[in-house]
């Protein structure tokens, strides 16, 4: 492999050049790096600022992707609602629609609709007998490994854990604490002497580390021991050599032994191909690479625009094994805003289906199981 093609360890020579250059910069020059928002930026999400890659064909272009044989398993367009044929009589009885006519449903603005949403908004323990979903752990039997995601609360709301070498994506709007659950869901590896990589699209290696030290996290002492590795990639540099890094990430993971990987965020990467079809195959394959390195995986991803339940292109939640959705819960009074998790799905585990509030803190995320939102 050439020197121009190994990304990964390019970019750890770079930041060792660059803490040297680092430790002599006016501090003046470092407090002006460091201002802005840490978690999840304006500028930082919003597309205008973004330039598409050319689309001439080069040599990685045409490159054989990867595949589970035959074609791949998404179409050559966009997706599209087809309307439904036929009259519209209602295809149920009256008393199955009828009972579930008044049934709560999301709204458009991220909060939960119906009767149930006429209480007051905030936390709350719920109607009087309501009980949250609890799991007896002791009874649990799997012949599965499985871990945890290490953040207080939403780990309750998991029967067993995770299973190991699952990919995982947290889907959420602009300041929901995408970055956030990807460093805590890294830091629970390192507190268990393990090890992990964290792959930025969107914030610099030094921005990171920082973060993640003002949490309490350690992350630069975890990076001198040899145990993280925070990797900084341009989102055009990685899609114009996604071709190398998807082929060279499988022996990188090996090679560095790492046990959890995060990538903030595939959204940048999916932004970087102007056919859906060509986003659809690169990220499938991507995805795919990921599955064959054995490594525990969590992705963020951009909400799309229109609801906070899905990502912004519509493709990673097929491909993940499991689905965090981070959304902004507002009450009928538009008063007050809060933060909402949800549990969309989790393969080989049973979970929580309920909607839970959370905070973001200076120490992370906490996920209040015990609590409703109305």
């Amino acid at each position: 492999m050439s020197g121009d093609d190994d990304w990964f360890e390019r970019a750890l020579r770079e930041r060792d050049d660059s803490e040297t250059d680092a430790d002599d910069a006016d501090p003046d020059e470092r407090e002006q790096r460091d201002d802005g928002e840490t978690d999840e930026s304006a500028e930082t999400d919003s597309e205008a600022g973004i330039e598409e890659p050319a689309s001439t064909d080069t040599d990685e272009d045409v490159e054989e992707p990867l595949s589970f044989g035959g074609d791949t398993p998404f179409g050559d367009g966009e997706r599209e609602d087809s309307p439904t044929d036929g009259d519209d009589e209602d295809p149920f009885s009256m008393d199955f629609a009828t009972a579930f006519e008044n049934a709560p449903m999301p709204d458009a603005a991220g909060g939960i609709g119906g009767e149930s949403s006429d209480g007051d908004f905030g936390f709350s323990p719920g109607p009087e007998g309501s009980e949250p979903t609890t799991f007896d752990d002791e009874e649990f039997d799997s012949n599965i490994d499985r871990i945890d995601i290490g953040i207080e609360g939403l780990d309750d709301m998991i029967l067993g854990g995770v299973p190991e070498r699952s990919l995982m994506v947290a889907i959420g709007s602009a300041g929901t604490g995408k970055t956030t659950f990807g460093l805590q869901f890294l830091r629970k590896a390192l507190e268990d002497g393990d090890s992990g990589v964290y792959i930025t699209l969107e914030e610099s290696r030094e921005r990171i580390l920082d973060t993640a030290d003002e949490k309490g996290w350690d992350f630069s002492k975890h990076e001198a021991e040899g145990r993280l590795a925070v990797v900084d990639l341009d989102p055009v540099e990685m899609a114009n050599s996604l071709s190398s890094i998807r082929n060279d990430l499988p022996r990188l993971v090996e090679e560095f032994g790492a046990d959890r990987l995060v990538l903030d965020s595939v959204s940048l990467l999916e932004m970087m191909y102007d056919h859906p079809s060509k986003r659809r195959s690169e990220v499938f394959n991507f995805t795919r690479s990921l599955k064959d390195a054995g490594v525990t995986t969590m992705l963020t991803s951009e909400a799309d625009q229109s609801t906070p339940y899905v990502s912004r292109h519509g493709i990673v939640e097929y491909l993940s094994d499991a689905v965090f959705v981070l959304q902004y819960v507002r009450g009928d009074d538009f008063r007050e805003t809060r933060l909402a998790i949800e549990i969309q799905k989790i393969r080989d585990a049973n979970h929580s289906r309920e909607t839970k509030p959370y905070e973001l803190t200076n120490e992370g995320i906490s996920v209040y199981q015990q609590a409703n939102i109305f």
